[in-house]
């Protein structure tokens, strides 16, 4: 759970899985273009890289490989066990 929500605490990974929310099975030159298109300045391959593995680590990105391109889609099942499990503790 805590490293879904350390995932979630950042701006760039959260516009990072709203981006996969709408248009899944992206590849990283996808990501990084859409990114440039919606923020008007474009992240590095290597930040978009490393903002991507914390996003996997932590369960909400899945990633396949097609040839040698990695297409990652957002998985919202860990989302949603983190949020019942909080809420559950709370309400």
């Amino acid at each position: 759970m805590d490293r879904v929500f350390k995932a979630l605490g950042d701006p760039t990974r959260r516009r990072i899985l709203d981006s996969l929310r709408r248009r899944p099975q992206q590849s990283l030159f996808e990501i990084c273009a859409l990114s440039a298109l919606q923020e008007g300045a474009a992240l590095s391959r290597q930040a978009v890289t490393q903002h991507l593995d914390m996003l996997q680590k932590a369960g909400l990105v899945r990633v396949e490989w097609s040839g040698r391109t990695k297409i990652h889609s957002f998985d919202p099942g860990p989302l949603r066990a983190a949020a019942r499990q909080w809420l559950r503790k709370h309400l």
